[in-house]
């Protein structure tokens, strides 16, 4: 699928609900399914589900922008890959990571995906990793529960 099928909105984020990252698609709906589905026909839940952003320049640069990745854990494969400014998607993970210390709710942000206004996925979510043009892992900037090792 194209990144281009794919448009972020970050949202919540001084709220006091948790932020979200909303993602609509525009492609094909029965691609984007078949990913967002387990083996028993279900959603994949979220610990079946890791985030990442991959920036593409230095996240210090004033245009700065990268990937977001959606991959199913399970299986390794990309369920979902869309362009993002690097300002959006580190205002989301401090906003996040406000809301995870605020909240006794056991999650920091959640992720929607939407086709044609219906909802796919709305999983709750605590771990969002970053990585810097080179593939190095940016802890700083990742949002990593207390407790999860790398």
């Amino acid at each position: 699928m194209r990144r281009d099928y794919f448009t972020l909105d970050v949202r919540n984020l001084d709220a006091d609900g948790p932020p979200t990252a909303h993602i609509e698609f525009d492609g094909p709906p029965d691609q984007l399914d078949d990913r967002l589905t387990d083996t028993d026909g279900g959603s994949l839940s979220p610990d079946e589900l890791d985030v990442a952003f991959r920036l593409k320049t230095p996240p210090e640069a004033e245009d700065a922008a990268g990937v977001v990745a959606v991959t199913n854990r399970v299986t390794g494969s990309f369920v979902l890959e869309l362009n993002a400014d690097a300002d959006d998607v580190f205002q989301f993970i401090d906003a996040a990571r406000e809301f995870g210390k605020d909240s006794d709710d056991g999650f920091r942000y959640r992720a929607h995906i939407t086709v044609d206004g219906e909802t796919l996925l709305d999983n709750e979510m605590n771990v969002f990793l970053v990585y810097d043009p080179n593939g190095d892992l940016l802890r700083g900037r990742s949002l990593i529960p207390s407790g999860v090792e790398l």
